[in-house]
């Protein structure tokens, strides 16, 4: 497979001031349909390196906006918090083939930063993989870049370690996966998938589940599986060191799926249906904002999860929660337009970024607020 590395020039995007959220919002485009040979944009992923420097990961669709095709992976970098953001960086291309599902994680002991990612023939759609008559499943792989995001190594397939045979569609994230930083798991890199599992046809074939690495990237292995009608989810560590898992659900309630993990991701809690997330089938994401000991960020535990609103794809809103997810007595509206796949993000100056898909997946747009203005009454 080709893995096409290069740097671009940085270009300068300037960030404008939203007046729906008064100053203290600001909104930027980052990838724009129909630029640089692409016909669309879709599946944002984000990450802070560890010198500051954030890293906006998507899914460049060559030929049209549908998840089959001639896709490559692609990101761009900003040094000053999301102002200004360099020209587009290509991560993987595998000519006509379909390579996507950015899941990012930066080790802080190590300052590597990993990507695991999914592949498969551009010739076959997801339901042609679910039915088993594609060439081959949906197959996972990683690569990592050690200089800030500039340079990738050639994508490496993990798949016979974090994927089991009867497994037929899969996908990472999409969106940030985590490192451990409490209790005896600490330094785990955790990554969010999903799967579709044939073994028995009485259940609905999707479930999430984790794979992790204890040996900063070196080696990766299957965690623990979810109940059926779970997909794409992602991950916070709560104050405790244990894990909760926030899952796109098919039970038909407009509820996210919940789960926790008490022994870094091995096995799981029943799954539970939050009434207060009130979410379309779609991606969101979820992140750990503060832990109660931080004092430079104030004495308060602080989870942050980003989602439309209601049954549709738009109104995307931000929910915070100061118990570990037990309640969300806050949530903002960040857009009323069309939007979808999201990425939360703290960024280096402690505002809190959002990365998501925005009219109709015409963009994909970074908003950035502070904590005080999610906190405020207004």
């Amino acid at each position: 497979m080709l893995a096409v590395l290069f740097v671009a020039l940085p270009i300068g995007l300037v960030a404008a001031q939203d007046p729906a959220a008064g100053s203290s919002m600001t909104s930027i485009d980052v990838f724009t349909s129909q630029s640089d040979g692409y016909h669309s944009y879709r599946i944002p992923a984000i990450v802070s390196s560890k010198s500051g420097t954030l890293l906006a990961f998507c899914e460049a669709r060559k030929e049209s906006r549908s998840d089959t095709g001639n896709i490559d992976l692609v990101l761009r970098r900003s040094t000053d918090n999301g102002r200004t953001w360099s020209d587009s960086i290509l991560v993987w291309d595998d000519g006509d083939n379909t390579c996507g599902n950015a899941t990012p994680v930066v080790d802080q002991s190590t300052g590597t930063i990993w990507l695991p990612m999914t592949w498969n023939l551009g010739s076959d759609h997801e339901g042609k993989i679910k039915a088993g008559t594609s060439k081959y499943p949906r197959r996972v792989y990683i690569t990592h870049s050690t200089d800030d995001g500039l340079t990738w190594a050639p994508p490496t397939e993990i798949s016979s370690t974090v994927r089991k045979d009867h497994w037929r569609w899969y996908a990472t994230g999409p969106g940030n996966a985590i490192q451990l930083t409490r209790g005896e798991h600490a330094g785990r890199l955790v990554i969010p998938a999903n799967h579709s599992d044939h073994s028995d046809p009485a259940f609905h074939p999707y479930r999430s589940h984790v794979f992790w690495s204890d040996d900063h990237g070196a080696t990766w292995q299957l965690g623990g599986v979810h109940e059926d009608k779970t997909n794409e989810s992602a991950v916070a560590e709560r104050s405790d060191g244990s894990i909760l898992q926030a899952m796109r659900s098919y039970h038909r309630t407009n509820q996210r799926a919940m789960s926790t993990s008490n022994d870094g991701g091995k096995t799981w809690s029943d799954l539970y249906l939050d009434a207060q997330l009130d979410t379309p089938v779609c991606q969101a994401s979820l992140i750990r904002y503060s832990f109660a000991d931080a004092q430079a960020k104030g004495s308060k535990s602080r989870l942050l999860f980003a989602s439309p609103k209601g049954k549709k794809r738009r109104d995307i809103h931000v929910w915070l929660s100061y118990d570990e997810g037990k309640t969300w007595p806050i949530s903002k509206q960040i857009d009323s337009d069309d939007s979808a796949y999201s990425n939360l993000i703290e960024l280096p100056d402690n505002r809190i970024g959002l990365l998501y898909e925005k009219s109709d997946y015409k963009t994909i747009t970074l908003k950035t607020f502070p904590l005080s203005w999610l906190e405020s009454n207004r």
